[in-house]
Order: C-alpha cells, then sequence, then structure tokens
C-alpha cells in the first residue's frame, strides 16, 4: 500500500461513512436521471418516428424530436446558476426529481409532437439541473480525503443511467420482434409504433418519483448554510459526517472565506474579478473538452461508427452494450484512484490515450481496416474517457469555485458544456462528410493533444484538500 493510499483510508476511517454514502448516493440519482433521460431517445427513435409522422422528408423535424432536451438543459443550467447561491442545493434537487418525473410520465402519454416536445424540454430542464447540482451538493457534503471517489459517483450513476436505458430500449425491443424489413407503417400499426417507445419513457417515472421522495430526507449543503448564516445548522451536519471537532473546524474554516458582507447574499459581480476569471475560464476549457474530446461522437453515432468499420445493424446493437459496459466498468477504476493518483494525473493520463488511441483509429479507418481491431480502439478509448475526462472534469468543477459564488460559478462551467454538447452533436454529422471518419478522429485526437498540454501548465492538484485550501491556493497562485 503506498503513503497515499493510507493516507486516504486512514482519513476516510474518521467519517461517518453510512451517512456520507446515503447521502451521496440519494445526490447521484440526479446523475442517473440524467444518464437514463438523455440515452432513451435514441432507442425510442425508431418508433415515436412513424407515430409523430416524422420522415426522411421533415428533417428538421427529425432533428427537433432527437435534441429537443438540449433546450431545457440550457434553460436548466442557466437556473442553477440564478437560483442555487440563492435558494440552496437541497430544494433545486427536489425540484430536478420533480421534473423528471413529471417528463417521464407526459412523454409516455403525449398525443402530438408539440406535447412530446414540451415533455422532452421539461425533462431537459431537470437535466441541466441535476448536472450541476448533483456533483456540487456532493463536493460540499464530502471530507477532502474522500471527496474526489464521492463525487465520481454521480457520473457512475451517470453511466449507469445510461447502461439502464440501452438495456431498457433493447429489451423491449426484443420482447416484441420485428422484420428486419419493416416499414413505418409496420411499426406505427405494431407494438412499438403504439406503446413501446411510451414504456421506454415511462420506465424513468419509478426511479424519478424515488428520487424525489428521498431528497426530501437529506440535509442542505453545510456550506451554503453558513454563506447564509446559519452555522448551528452547518455545523449539525458537520457533526453527522466526522464528528463535532471535525464540525467546528470545517465551519469556521467555510466562515473564514466568506467576508461579512457576503453572508447571505449572492453578488453576480463578483464573476467578472479577474481573479475568479481565470477559474472560471479552467473550468470552462476543462467542460468544453470534456465534450470535444470526441467520445461522446461514439456514443451518439454509433451506428455510423461501427457500420464503417463492416458490422451489421444486428451486431451494431451489441456493440453498443458492450461500450456501454466497458464505460461502467472503468468509472469504477477512476472512483478507485481518483483520490490515490489525483485528478491532473488522471486528466493527463486520458487527454494523451485519447490523443494516441485517435491517431491509431484514424490510420485504421483511413486504411480501411475492419472488424474486431476497430471495435477493441473504440473500447480502450472509451475505457480511457470513463476512467479519466468523464468523472474527474465534474469532480475538479465541483470543487474550484469559491464558497461565496460557487452555484453561480459551476453553473457558467455546465452551459458551456451542454453548449459544447449542442455544437459536437450538431457538428460531426458534417465534419464526417468533409472529413470522412479517419479526418474527424485526427481532429479530435489533435484537440486532446492541444487538452494535454492545458491541463499540464494550468491545473493544479487538488487531491486531498478541503474546498477552503483550494480557494486559498487559487488565491495565492492568482497574486
Amino acid at each position: 500500500m503506498t503513503h497515499a493510499e493510507t493516507n486516504v483510508d486512514a482519513g476516510a476511517a474518521e467519517y461517518n461513512r453510512a451517512f456520507l454514502w446515503r447521502v451521496c448516493l440519494v445526490a447521484a440519482m440526479g446523475g442517473l436521471l440524467f444518464g437514463y433521460d438523455w440515452v432513451v431517445v435514441g432507442g425510442a427513435k425508431p418508433f415515436y418516428e412513424p407515430y409523430f409522422q416524422i420522415t426522411d422528408d421533415t428533417p428538421f423535424l427529425r432533428g427537433w424530436a432527437q435534441s429537443s432536451a438540449l433546450v431545457g438543459c440550457i434553460f436548466g443550467a442557466v437556473l442553477s446558476g440564478v437560483l442555487s447561491d440563492r435558494f440552496g442545493r437541497k430544494r433545486l434537487l427536489i425540484g430536478a426529481g420533480f421534473l423528471f418525473t413529471a417528463s417521464a410520465l407526459w412523454t409516455a402519454f403525449s398525443q402530438t409532437l408539440t406535447d412530446y416536445s414540451l415533455a422532452r424540454i421539461l425533462g431537459g430542464l431537470g437535466i441541466g439541473l441535476a448536472s450541476n447540482l448533483s456533483p456540487m451538493y456532493i463536493a460540499e457534503m464530502s471530507p477532502a480525503p474522500i471527496r474526489g471517489r464521492l463525487v465520481s459517483i454521480n457520473q457512475l450513476t451517470i453511466v449507469i443511467g445510461v447502461l439502464a436505458a440501452q438495456w431498457v430500449n433493447w429489451m423491449l425491443a426484443r420482447s416484441h420482434p420485428l422484420s428486419p424489413d419493416a416499414s413505418s407503417a409496420d411499426i406505427l400499426a405494431g407494438w412499438h409504433g403504439r406503446v413501446g417507445w411510451r414504456w421506454m419513457f415511462g420506465a424513468e417515472t419509478l426511479p424519478a418519483f424515488g428520487f424525489f421522495v428521498l431528497m426530501f430526507l437529506l440535509p442542505e449543503s453545510p456550506r451554503w448554510l453558513v454563506k447564509y448564516g446559519k452555522l448551528n445548522q452547518a455545523r449539525a451536519v458537520l457533526a453527522k459526517v466526522g464528528g463535532w471537532e471535525y464540525a467546528c473546524q470545517e465551519a469556521d474554516s467555510i466562515q473564514a472565506t466568506l467576508a461579512k458582507e457576503e453572508i447571505a447574499s449572492v453578488r453576480f459581480r463578483d464573476l467578472l474579478e479577474p481573479r475568479l476569471l481565470k477559474i472560471i475560464a479552467l473550468g470552462v476549457f476543462l467542460a468544453v473538452f470534456q465534450q470535444w474530446c470526441g467520445i461522446n461522437s461514439i456514443f451518439n453515432y454509433a451506428q455510423e461508427i461501427f457500420a464503417a468499420a463492416g458490422y451489421s445493424v444486428g451486431d451494431i446493437l451489441f456493440n453498443i452494450v458492450i461500450t456501454g459496459t466497458v464505460n461502467l466498468l472503468f468509472t469504477f477504476a477512476a472512483i478507485y484512484t481518483v483520490d490515490r493518483l489525483g485528478r491532473k494525473a488522471l486528466m493527463l493520463l486520458g487527454s494523451g490515450g485519447l490523443a494516441g488511441i485517435y491517431a491509431v483509429l484514424g490510420t485504421g479507418y483511413f486504411l480501411q481496416v475492419r472488424g474486431f481491431f476497430m471495435l477493441l480502439l473504440v473500447l480502450a478509448a472509451i475505457a480511457f474517457y470513463a476512467m479519466s475526462l468523464a468523472p474527474i472534469t465534474w469532480v475538479i468543477i465541483s470543487e474550484i469555485f469559491p464558497n461565496r459564488i460557487r452555484g453561480a460559478a459551476m453553473a457558467v462551467a455546465v452551459l458551456s458544456l451542454w453548449i459544447a454538447c449542442t455544437l459536437l452533436t450538431l457538428a460531426f454529422p458534417y465534419l464526417n462528410r468533409s472529413l470522412g471518419p479517419h479526418g474527424t478522429f485526427w481532429l479530435y485526437g489533435a484537440i486532446c493533444l492541444f487538452g494535454f498540454f492545458v491541463i499540464l501548465k494550468f491545473l493544479p492538484e487538488t487531491k486531498g484538500k478541503s474546498l477552503e485550501e483550494i480557494e486559498r491556493q487559487f488565491a495565492d497562485k492568482a497574486s
């Protein structure tokens, strides 16, 4: 066992693990619903399109039906920034649970494309709120020595949500087999077109309602409580984490980062401070880089990517499930290593590893290599991403911003992430058409190489430091 591992385990032994895991797992259900809601639309697409009379002749409607939730994501991220520092993390996460529940039911029972689109936007609002607030709430509840692994649980639940959506879609599609040459009219007349796609969306209702109810049982973030002058309540929450002595030390440390005039106030003009702008710029870069490293193109356009590698439709469905499984397994690797190896080391490993894999993957497409070798490269890329950029980005952006404005600053980073995600989703078909698969992956490789050097130069290590120590570290670096 290394010295770092000993420190982590020793620190963890002082804390109420049962309480911490209970709090973090409930909060991370926001990530699970985020992952499920985000992916389920892909499996339902072939079945709801005939119902809403969406065809090749209506490309705008096709794109809108698949991406309307993004509108909600963007507005949800903005709302979280405006409201989370004013009303707290807990109340907005309860609101996100309600939005997920309402969206799942409304989508399942929608009769028109307008109904469906409004329901998806409502779910997108929930995604925008949860993607910002779940990791931030966990970070603010977690002791420094184990904060990385606890925040990474949020990414684990996102991956579980993605895999759950893939399995639900696959199992429901298999329950009523369709002929390979089934037409849109056949689908519309059958179970899939009338009922099947509704079950795909409706299956989210149970975990969404569970999240909504369980969030009422969790405490408010102690750092938000200190900010609003509720010191005794904050100490009571922190005492459940690590005892009364820990609670008093942490509360005093949190209070020391807040000026008297910042108690119970939200000053958005602070976002424009030159020192804070540098931290926000780093957070925005990491959020955008997580999207533009190219992995989400593999998830969103897996069918086209595997088809270009020579796989049939049946093989593609199976390969998509394999990618989800690899994503899940290597997220566990991130949880195990984030507080041992550190954030910066894993981010460098991920960006450098992806740059190398994309170089080989692009060369494979250029040389028209087909079959199992290309699948292995795709799985290797997913493995590197799952244990580095995917979870660690959320860890970093949940911990680098100052207490007094964390909600608003993190919302800027998350909003940038969703805008980058939207642009990536829209850009991939054009890049693939103009550059070909080989050129597209070479471009992503160049982006990853650039990200590697930015991280190497500008990202400090935050492993094992309290949020207040990280705040002072950035302040010292800027001074």
